[in-house]
């Protein structure tokens, strides 16, 4: 289970873990980022996931796809 350190919010820390996951390519471009598996590594409620996805979709990391789900997007 992820350890988060309880003076910073938690979805910032889940979005700076998603982010070096995109920047080391292991969520490749047009990947898929679940939000079920994302609640379900880091224990964390959908309200939490959605804004993490919300953050990295205002970066342009990501973009949603309305009934698809989150895809890396090209950089």
């Amino acid at each position: 289970m992820f350890e988060f350190d309880p003076t910073r919010p938690k979805w910032h820390q889940i979005a700076e873990v998603v982010r070096a996951r995109i920047a080391s390519g292991e969520y490749p471009v047009r990947g898929l980022i679940s939000e079920v598996k994302l609640e379900q590594e880091f224990g964390v409620s959908r309200v939490t996931v959605r804004k993490v996805t919300a953050a990295l979709r205002d970066e342009g990391l990501i973009i949603t796809t309305r009934g698809m789900g989150s895809f890396v997007t090209e950089r």
